[in-house]
């Protein structure tokens, strides 16, 4: 999670690494926010992703403990089905999207949604992560906007939450320029290396005239 600069998209249809991809949008950092203008793709990860998907994800894990409630250990051992469903379930309940520097897979997040009657009005924001060399380049910014456009045009959609842990400032900062607002802080939510953190639940509401029946 790190704090980015907001920035435009343009849809595309493009190839990379060889192979067709879908729903990508090319995305430059603006010059008059003094970082480093770079190419960046923002897309919607598809199952041939599953190796660099899963190699980001256990990165994230590892070196970023107290963001995630899963450890690095409890996925190592899942077989490859298991990253493929959680890229994209086949209900449709869950979407990754993955930021790409060249050939590389430098970021993601994910949205969950809810298929019951009265809780699918909302999508769950979960697993953002950007690796270190890819930070302060607005991709974590990017990918959240990116999801955002998603869940704004799925049908019934009302609100995007998500939950941070106390005390990171950068993504919190990222969240709430993204028109996020805290509503409720858990006390003594995960266990960390660095001992007992509470999470910070917050909400944002999409421009949706109502659920869908």
């Amino acid at each position: 999670m790190t704090p980015a600069e907001a920035s435009g998209a343009t849809p595309l249809t493009n190839r990379s690494n060889g192979r067709p991809k879908g729903c990508f949008a090319r995305f430059a950092p603006p010059l008059n926010r003094g970082v480093r203008h770079q190419t960046m793709l923002i897309r919607a990860l598809d199952p041939a992703d599953v190796q660099p998907y899963r190699e980001l994800m256990l990165e994230a894990y590892a070196l970023a403990p107290d963001a995630f409630t899963t450890t690095a250990e409890e996925p190592a051992g899942e077989p490859e089905s298991w990253w493929v469903k959680r890229i994209g379930h086949p209900q449709g309940t869950q979407v990754v999207f993955g930021a790409e520097a060249g050939a590389e897979l430098v970021g993601t997040v994910a949205l969950e949604f809810a298929v019951k009657p009265k809780t699918r009005h909302n999508a769950l924001l979960i697993g953002m992560y950007v690796r270190q060399h890819a930070r302060g380049e607005g991709v974590g910014r990017l990918l959240l906007d990116e999801a955002l456009r998603l869940a704004s045009g799925r049908p019934g959609v009302q609100a995007v939450t998500l939950t941070v842990t106390e005390n990171n400032e950068h993504a919190i900062r990222l969240y709430e320029g993204a028109g996020f607002t805290a509503w409720g802080t858990q006390p003594m939510a995960i266990a960390t290396p660095s001992g007992l953190k509470s999470k910070v639940h917050m909400l944002r509401a999409l421009a949706t005239s109502s659920v869908a029946p």
